[in-house]
């Protein structure tokens, strides 16, 4: 399986996008930038995926529409298409999350398929929070979390 890497630098800091031969695969933050690293590239999906991400950031796209194909378990991939259902703007707690999967008990199941969501902004996971309201857990950083909802216009907003 061929895979292919470019990069988008946003306002929240470096973003690794990866694209197999299949679609985008990985849309990950990076804490530092690698020492060497091109914004330059002839694929399709990664340039499609660029766009989009620079369309979102400037506050003309409000969902994403992009050949996607993240790694994961079933359960996983069902929690995945899950938080694709989530409006922009708006924002599910981790319980409801679970009730949408049909059973409050896989709560922490959910929360961990969540966390190991590979494509940060394009499947929002971002949009999940606490039962009382609060942030919790964001790989890329609460900061962040908080950055996107607000960005986003996440009624949540006012609550932090």
């Amino acid at each position: 399986m061929l895979t292919e890497k470019t990069y988008y630098k946003s306002e929240i800091g470096l973003l690794e996008i990866i694209a197999t031969d299949k679609g985008i695969s990985k849309v990950d933050f990076l804490n530092q930038e690698p020492s060497e690293f091109s914004l330059e590239t002839n694929n399709t999906f990664l340039k499609d995926c660029f766009q989009q991400l620079a369309e979102y950031f400037r506050g003309e796209r409000k969902s994403f529409s992009l050949e996607l194909d993240p790694k994961g378990t079933d359960f996983e991939k069902r929690v995945w298409q899950e938080l694709l259902k989530i409006s922009f703007g708006e924002t599910i707690t981790y319980l409801h999350l679970a009730e949408r999967l049909g059973d409050k008990k896989v709560i922490r199941a959910a929360a961990r398929a969540n966390g190991k969501n590979p494509l940060a902004i394009i499947i929002p996971c971002h949009r999940v929070i606490g039962s009382d309201g609060s942030l919790t857990g964001y790989a890329g950083g609460l900061w962040r979390k908080e950055w996107l909802l607000k960005h986003e216009g996440s009624r949540q907003a006012t609550l932090w």
